[in-house]
């Protein structure tokens, strides 16, 4: 019992820290539309923490950047909904199987 409970509170706390992401992805590309804007703690605070993920979809995926336009966010968000789609399934699963 206290095994499964623990569990589920892991699973949520990085549930969260996926939805947080997306939420942070979306913003920084809704910024990246606005063109050039001056640097800001804003600008430099999402792009210190999406740019590692950036880059790695574009160094294995480089085919998103599609004629000047970054699909990226797309992948990157669609991963992370499987991932927590996943996550969800694995916690069901250990609970109906009683810990």
């Amino acid at each position: 019992m206290i095994l499964n409970d623990l569990l589920k509170s892991l699973v949520q706390v990085i549930q969260l820290a996926i939805e947080v992401y997306i939420i942070i992805i979306v913003i920084r590309s809704i910024i990246s539309w606005a063109g050039n804007m001056p640097p800001n703690n804003l600008t430099y605070f999402l792009r210190r923490i999406t740019d590692p993920v950036f880059r790695t979809v574009h160094k294995y995926l480089p085919f998103t950047i599609i004629g000047g336009i970054d699909i990226s966010p797309i992948i990157i968000i669609f991963t992370l909904y499987l991932i927590n789609n996943l996550l969800t399934r694995l916690l069901g699963y250990i609970i109906l199987q009683g810990g």
